[in-house]
């Protein structure tokens, strides 16, 4: 800044605002000649009397247009209020951005107002620094990074950077919105059977025809492989999202042409509507995509319920809990005796799963087995329930000095059934106890032949060969074909406790019980009856032919020191 100083004899005196006289320096032609020097746009302007002057600048300030005279200066036309303020302050230097021309001609600078002396309070020294090309490829990097290249629609980021957006301006003002996410039933299978490129296709189709189904201010987006949000604002309430979805479904309904194929492509729609209580986009968007899984369920628009998500939310914790306790032993068998109607005798017991946390918090089956299955925990829970069962089982052969008299009945879930080999665990639970095959009872549902019959028949088989009992659980209850009950190596049918709560005043399950011990007296099988709570329905379930009983007149699930005493209290 050395060049911008001028002799002292060539200096004249100015008073400034608080009646003092500050020195005021010419600007001497060196200095005009390094300013000339620098690559960027600069000049020295003064403020006096109220008005601009700009008493030097260099080529590349006059080449960007910012003006040679002060009154013909769009930069101080501009910013001529913040620079008087500056000059007319006590700050040393100020840097801000400035933005110049509108449109595609904008351009952005970065400009700096540096006093040229500290006693000099009547001129400044301005440089600019041109960002444009910098701001352009960033908007461009941003906006790269924020669109679907396939479709050309925002992305997840992009969609969640708008709806960021629009949640803040709701807070400043009542806007009401909701996001909607559309989600292509059965896509998958156009990718599997016409190959990616058709599938790609088939995208781009959808994204044209949800654009035509909206209103101009809606967003759209294309937010997964599938899966598409559209961000809305709600201009008569509620009833515009409902309305949305209805054109949507109806934009799809008309086939998709495919190479020769016609595609109908189907939709589940979910609907979360914005709150003050959401402040978070990705929330919001989850809410939505929640409602979806509703949706697929229903087969119409669904709006997201809070209690729903708690409980998924409540479950999830669950499953977190679960894994946790199987890691550290926290689970336990109860055990639920199953007599002889006709003598009373304790035959075997069924063996039931119960957990408490550290706490001591029983958590209920109803609640735990329905988290282990969706979440897989199902098949460690139940090879876990396999080994200890046989385990508690020899433990009672050795406290008794030999077999003690009972079978162990263990519960095989449909899907621990097709994720896991069953008959060798089973084998190395028994072999490593001592214990032979047929001191054990397996019960199957028949939502788990359902699922796969011939996988589930080779088990069966597997199971059989090993010498251990097999039961159909809950009977009457499911859907299974009779020609596989004929086809399969199955001894017990159990009765549901449905039909048999209640039997005595109702002739309806009466008439049910005594088709269903008619069939497994045809088929060969033995039959087991759940849920007696009397002597009298015991009585009547023998005298209609029933082989054995299972329920709290004989007693709740006990703990194994419990059932075994029960054992030996009845064996006396």
């Amino acid at each position: 800044m050395a060049l911008l100083k001028s002799a002292p004899s060539t200096a004249s005196r100015r008073p400034d605002l608080s009646g003092e006289t500050r020195l005021r320096i010419p600007v001497p032609e060196v200095a005009s000649a390094g300013i000339d020097l620098l690559p960027i746009p600069a000049a020295v302007v003064s403020f006096l009397d109220g008005r601009f002057s700009i008493e030097t600048s260099n080529r590349a300030f006059r080449i960007a247009g910012l003006g040679a005279t002060a009154e013909k200066s769009p930069l101080l036309a501009s910013i001529g209020a913040r620079v008087s303020g500056f000059v007319e302050g006590d700050s040393l230097r100020d840097v801000f951005s400035w933005q110049f021309g509108e449109a595609v001609d904008c351009r952005h600078f970065q400009v700096t107002i540096a006093r040229i002396s500290k006693d000099d309070l009547g001129r400044c020294f301005i440089t600019l620094v041109d960002q444009t090309a910098e701001l352009r490829t960033e908007h461009n990097l941003r906006r790269e990074m924020m669109t679907d290249s396939l479709t050309g629609l925002a992305n997840r980021a992009g969609f969640s950077d708008h709806l960021e957006s629009l949640i803040g301006d709701s807070k400043q003002q009542e806007v009401h919105y909701a996001v909607l996410v559309v989600d292509l039933d059965r896509f998958s299978r156009v990718n599997a059977c016409l190959g990616s490129m058709a599938g790609d296709e088939l995208l781009i189709t959808v994204a044209r025809r949800l654009k035509g189904a909206l209103r101009a201010h809606d967003l759209l987006a294309r937010t997964g492989g599938d899966e598409f949000g559209i961000l809305m604002t709600l201009d008569m309430g509620p009833g515009d999202a409902e309305h949305v979805a209805k054109r949507i479904q109806a934009a799809l309904s008309t086939p998709f042409r495919l190479s020769d194929f016609e595609i109908r492509v189907a939709c589940s729609i979910g609907i979360a509507f914005g709150s003050a209580c959401v402040d978070d986009a990705e929330e919001l968007i989850r809410h939505a995509q929640f409602a979806v899984k509703r949706s697929k369920i229903s087969g119409r628009p669904e709006a997201y319920q809070t209690q729903a998500f708690d409980i998924v939310r409540e479950q999830f914790g669950m499953e977190t809990a679960l894994r946790r306790a199987l890691d550290r032993g926290q689970m336990r068998l109860t055990f639920q005796p199953i007599c002889d109607l006709a003598t009373g005798e304790v035959v075997a017991f069924e063996s039931l799963a119960r957990w408490a946390d550290e706490k001591g918090v029983e958590y209920s089956p109803n609640e735990f087995i329905p988290v282990a299955e969706e979440s897989g925990l199902i098949v460690p829970l139940g090879r876990w329930a396999i080994e200890e069962a046989a385990r508690i089982l020899a433990s009672w052969d050795e406290r008794a000095g030999g077999d003690c008299g009972v079978k162990l009945a263990v519960n095989l879930s449909a899907i621990q059934l097709q994720r896991d080999t069953i008959a060798p665990i089973v084998e190395r639970a028994l072999s490593s106890n001592g214990l032979e095959g047929s001191r054990f009872t397996l019960e199957l549902t028949e939502s788990a032949l359902v699922s796969d019959p011939d996988r589930v028949a080779g088990i069966m088989h597997a199971l059989k060969g090993l010498g251990t009992t097999l039961a159909m659980d809950d009977f009457g209850t499911g859907y299974s074909n009779l020609a596989y009950l004929q086809k399969l190596p199955i001894d017990i049918l159990k009765i549901d406790r449905s039909f048999v709560t209640g039997m005595l005043a109702d002739r309806d399950k009466v008439a049910i019980v005594r088709a269903i011990l008619s069939l497994a007296q045809a088929l060969g099988m033995q039959t087991t009856a759940e849920g007696i709570e009397s002597n009298e329905l015991a009585q009547t379930l023998a005298a209609l032919g029933c082989t054995y009983g299972q329920g709290f007149v004989y007693a709740k699930p006990l703990e194994a020191d419990l059932a075994y005493a029960l054992l030996e209290a009845r064996s006396r």
